[in-house]
């Protein structure tokens, strides 16, 4: 029997969000997506909180000083189902292309680091929140849970997200690859942050992490990343010690295969742009015949992991008449 491979045209984008901006950036975010349908992508991936930016704010002073941008930061975030959401699917749909983005969602008065999964109908597939927000990210965030760390079946093949850290979670990590992924979005922030102050939160060694998810997972990791530009900058910083450690560019973005194999030429760390990458599920195949981590190659009797996957939000609604089956089930007791 023939069968046919899967391939088809994949785009990570590298650009800044017209920062604290939501309209605007969504007006930039579909003339992004347009381009890249033009040019004949299937999937496009927005760096982390695209929309309407990083809270770059948190990590540049005390935190009540910090309280400065939040009530506008809060009233710029993106509400999932609301008219500029609307927006993201029509766009979708317009240009028949999946997309992934990144943005800060506003759920009543609590934010969170979200991404949208949206089909080429311009469904919503799937909106996740990140798991545990890094740092000082947790004075702004709330957390996901076991239901955001997913995989979904769709026209292009098993896809999945993850934002920034996330990526060092070794556990979370395997939740994703046992649910086989073939496609994944590591979205980032700039790499712009500290930069003189510690690697761990570089360009260097993200890249290496998005590296390592591709071949642990046996699957193509698109890693879109976003740039700081100097109006941000300039928004931000009113000393010397804070433009040390909020620089402009950080843009590291990139795509790779199952192998490990970087798949395009990086863009200029302050250049912003599509990149493109032509991509085959045969490959997937291919690394899981090698060394399927979740598979042939692990061992379970050795190690496993206990993974939750229910959505556990604080308020659940119970449409069940509980009291009056209580209520029936003591009569039905005190009759016998």
């Amino acid at each position: 029997m023939t069968t046919h491979s899967h391939a088809y045209r994949v785009a990570a984008v590298q650009a800044a969000p017209v920062y604290m901006n939501l309209d605007a950036s969504i007006d930039k975010a579909i003339t992004i997506i347009s381009e890249a349908a033009k040019n004949g992508a299937s999937l496009v991936a927005f760096p982390e909180n695209f929309l309407p930016g990083y809270p770059w704010f948190v990590w540049l002073g005390a935190p009540v000083w910090a309280m400065q941008f939040m009530t506008e930061y809060h009233k710029q975030a993106l509400i999932v189902g609301s008219e500029q959401y609307q927006r993201l699917e029509k766009a979708a749909a317009d240009n028949r292309v999946h997309l992934v983005m990144g943005f800060t969602e506003r759920d009543n008065g609590s934010l969170y680091m979200s991404q949208a999964i949206i089909d080429d109908k311009g469904k919503t597939i799937a909106t996740r929140r990140k798991l545990k927000p890094t740092h000082a990210e947790r004075l702004v965030f709330g957390e996901g849970d076991g239901g955001d760390i997913a995989v979904h079946e769709t026209a292009l093949g098993k896809l999945g997200a993850l934002c920034c850290w996330e990526h060092i979670q070794p556990l979370t990590k395997f939740a994703m690859y046992s649910q086989h992924e073939q496609i994944h979005v590591a979205a980032w922030p700039s790499f712009s942050l500290y930069t003189e102050v510690t690697p761990a939160i570089g360009g260097e060694v993200n890249t290496a992490v998005s590296r390592t998810y591709a071949v642990e997972g046996q699957c193509y990791v698109i890693a879109p990343c976003a740039v700081t530009p100097q109006d941000t900058v300039d928004l931000l910083c009113s000393t010397d010690e804070q433009r040390a450690l909020l620089k402009t560019g950080g843009g590291f973005t990139r795509i790779y295969g199952p192998d490990g194999a970087s798949l395009v030429t990086p863009l200029e760390e302050d250049e912003e742009g599509i990149l493109y990458a032509d991509i085959n599920l045969d490959a997937v195949t291919m690394a899981k015949i090698s060394g399927d981590a979740v598979g042939h190659y692990s061992r379970n009797d050795v190690t496993r992991l206990i993974f939750n996957n229910q959505s556990l939000r604080p308020v659940h609604i119970n449409e069940a008449p509980l009291f009056d089956n209580a209520v029936n089930t003591f009569s039905d007791e005190e009759e016998s």
